[in-house]
């Protein structure tokens, strides 16, 4: 798996990730860039300088911005050690996104939003990969992610460690009017079919963004988004 761009890498470097070693263009100036591989030979990671057409063969995004870290497999956070952490509980649970970009996007606000962990299932669903560890322009470097083989097992599993469990539907009442405060999980769902019936039952409440246009629904990422800070703002 790589991590590849200016961001994505330091932040690997930073979030102390398995890296096997780090290619970088060989004429390459950028400060940023630079710095990264100072950041890299202190913590004893094999830097490798190389043409920028070897760059170019090995990227898969072709976004490599001349610095590339070959990472190990991603290592998924088990749910139970999130479950039983220690402080405020916010998970964001992902149903049925099985765009990379959206992922990414959700694992980049998270970050910023204070999240404790980012709960997917392992099937039928976007998981972490070059597309990710990009999009989310390195948050996932410093996010916890859980896969999980039932996510409505999960879902009770949360319920029963004292989260209260709210999923994102326009049908639901406005975020505005509701306690988000305490531990507490979202669930949202893609922007096509939305949370599954029986995630919905199984939830403590049900919760909508208010819109005034004429389109009901929004991008996974931009609804998972706007709920996070809400959320962040209750809790001042």
């Amino acid at each position: 798996m790589l991590a590849e761009g200016r961001n994505p890498v330091k932040e690997a470097v930073l979030g102390n990730k398995s890296i096997d070693k780090i290619v970088v263009e060989d004429k390459i100036k950028d400060t940023s860039v630079r710095e990264t591989v100072r950041l890299a030979r202190e913590k004893k990671i094999r830097v490798e300088f190389a043409p920028k057409e070897a760059l170019d063969r090995l990227s898969k995004t072709g976004h490599h911005q001349g610095i590339i870290a070959v990472l190990s497999d991603f290592d998924y956070t088990p749910l139970d050690e999130v479950l039983g952490g220690f402080g405020r509980r916010f998970f964001v649970v992902l149903d049925k996104v099985t765009d990379p970009h959206n992922l990414g996007s959700v694992i980049r606000s998270a970050e910023c939003a204070g999240v404790s962990a980012v709960i997917i299932p392992e099937r039928n669903f976007a998981l972490v990969n070059e597309t990710v560890i990009r999009t989310s322009m390195g948050a996932i470097s410093h996010v916890k992610v859980c896969k999980v083989k039932n996510l409505n097992d999960a879902i009770k599993k949360i319920k029963d460690s004292g989260v209260f469990v709210y999923v994102a539907d326009m049908d639901g009442e406005s975020m505005y009017k509701t306690n988000l405060t305490g531990d507490i999980a979202i669930v949202v769902g893609s922007e096509g079919d939305g949370v599954s019936s029986l995630t919905k039952k199984l939830a403590d409440g049900v919760i909508s963004i208010p819109m005034k246009g004429k389109l009901n629904s929004l991008n996974a990422s931009v609804a998972a988004g706007i709920i996070m800070f809400e959320v962040l703002r209750q809790e001042g």
